[in-house]
């Protein structure tokens, strides 16, 4: 409803206040003249203007757009990540199948190799043998054994072996995983058959140094690590630091170390990522169109 402006409402006083009207009602002709004279000037005209105000996106509302455009990109960028995450796995598993090459004369090539297979010759320095673990056995099908319940405590939890590696004619010793073994094997007595002396050839994978894990505590000493630590492993053996992890070989002397535990471990959480960016920008601009552009309440 029109609200009327003050200067109509005072000459709807002076009407009530006229005296009756005589000779052709004159005077009021000329009030009402003069109120239709007035009216263009005093009466609000800005209804339909400000529906159509109403209409209109503020800017504020324009840059609430870029929560939802914001996510929608995020999630179109996990997509790239995820094909290019899953392409990378792909081609370290198929460097597993490759044949293997001999170790570089400059041992830094090797950092630009990982999951590279690779031949060494020479002999292990078994006094100087540490462990990494505990950890689950990798069978050669791939699967991992899951350690931890009665029956399978010692067939399926244990410890990797680490052996510094003296390369036959150079200088330079490595070190080398040369599998797993069960809990009561752990002590180098209970395999000593296993414990060869003589020059053998390994074939192995290029591996990396790790990160402390979160929430891993720090090593206590001694030649038991909780994680592939590469720096601290080399100075304790006076190793070069190249870590290879061999190869799973069957013709080993009885409760040998297993060989063969090396696993691609990428991470690759793209898939819940981009579903998560993807909800949310469909979350948003549901909510976006509802209230800036419908204005509808909640």
């Amino acid at each position: 409803m029109l609200r009327l402006p003050t200067q109509m409402f005072k000459h709807a006083l002076i009407l009530q206040r006229l005296p009756p009207p005589c000779n052709g009602n004159t005077t009021v002709k000329l009030v009402l003249r003069k109120m239709n004279s007035q009216r263009p000037a005093d009466w609000p005209i800005g209804v339909a203007t400000n529906a159509k105000d109403k209409e209109k996106i503020t800017a504020l509302g324009w840059f609430l757009l870029l929560i939802p455009a914001t996510t929608f990109g995020l999630g179109c960028w996990q997509v790239k990540r995820k094909i290019w995450k899953e392409q990378l796995i792909k081609d370290l598993n198929e460097q597993l199948r490759m044949p293997p090459v001999e170790l570089p004369d400059n041992l830094r090539d090797l950092d630009k190799m990982e999951y590279r297979l690779v031949k060494v010759r020479g002999h292990f320095l078994h006094d100087k043998e540490m462990r990494i673990g505990p950890r689950s056995l990798i069978r050669p099908d791939g699967v991992e054994t899951q350690g931890g319940l009665f029956s399978q405590r010692d067939s399926g939890n244990g410890y990797l072996i680490i052996t510094p590696f003296q390369l036959a004619n150079r200088d330079d010793i490595i070190l080398i995983n040369r599998g797993w073994v069960s809990r009561k094997h752990v002590n180098p007595e209970t395999r000593a058959l296993g414990q060869n002396q003589t020059e053998v050839e390994v074939t192995a994978v290029v591996r990396k140094g790790e990160s402390r894990p979160q929430f891993t505590p720090d090593h206590k000493g001694g030649d038991n690590y909780l994680y592939r630590d590469l720096p601290r492993m080399c100075s304790s053996t006076g190793a070069a630091p190249v870590f290879l992890d061999a190869v799973y070989n069957e013709q080993v002397a009885p409760h040998s170390p297993v060989g063969g535990q090396t696993r691609v471990t990428l991470r690759n959480d793209h898939l819940s990522y981009l579903i998560t960016w993807f909800s949310l920008s469909a979350a948003t601009s549901y909510l976006w169109y509802r209230q800036i552009v419908k204005r509808i309440p909640f």
